[in-house]
């Protein structure tokens, strides 16, 4: 059984929109999902002894998202991730991008994804997401449907992405939770140990682009 519960976070400059959060809860996990940027600000999980533990950082206050921050918990997009130089070409036709992260464009350019106020529709057992990117946004060619959807499953929290674009372009989306699996409060996490399961990893240069070697 999952729950759907929603309140007010929080009024945007300018009278630019009110931000809300979106409560999703479960027997073993809980998610906090914000409006604005579709970000994650908290998920709270069970331990071992079955005490839940908040193990995403975020801020508790909106002006907190409104100021410089390294995207938490944020969907980004339209392309996650660097493009060198702000610069790509498709389909003969050149592409120039904002630069906001030192030579390159990062994480759909200044104002991208997460910097958005997405529109909210309620599920059973979760909450769907919607904004339309315009023709041009942020240097990207074609009109762009985007749609993300978080739901429970159980135990299991699930985040679908899809998108639909009017021409050829780009698209790259992810969600940019930083984890803290020893929970809020706790000072660090560099006693923590991760394991990937890959036969290949992807080098990449001092601006952090891939070298293809």
């Amino acid at each position: 059984m999952v729950s759907v519960t929603r309140s007010v976070f929080g009024e945007l400059p300018s009278g630019a929109g009110t931000v809300e959060k979106f409560r999703l809860q479960s027997d073993l996990l809980g998610v906090d999902i914000l409006s604005w940027g579709c970000t994650i600000s908290a998920l709270e999980v069970q331990d071992r002894q079955g005490k839940a533990s908040d193990v995403v950082l975020g801020f508790a206050e909106l002006e907190g998202y409104l100021q410089k921050q390294p995207y938490f918990g944020a969907v980004v997009g339209r392309v996650a991730n660097r493009i060198a130089k702000g610069t790509f070409t498709l389909d003969g036709k050149e592409y120039k991008l904002a630069i906001n992260n030192g030579p390159n464009s990062l994480h759909g350019g200044v104002r991208g994804f997460d910097k958005v106020l997405w529109t909210p529709q309620v599920l059973s057992n979760g909450i769907q997401f919607s904004r339309v990117s315009p023709d041009g946004e942020e240097g990207y060619p074609g009109e762009l449907k985007v749609w993300v959807t978080y739901t429970l499953d159980g135990g299991e929290l699930v985040i679908n992405y899809r998108a639909q674009a009017s021409q050829t372009t780009p698209v790259n989306l992810t969600n940019h939770s930083y984890f803290n699996l020893a929970g809020q409060g706790s000072p660090n996490i560099y006693d923590h140990e991760v394991t990937i399961e890959a036969d290949a990893f992807l080098p990449v240069d001092e601006t952090l682009i891939p070298t293809g070697w």
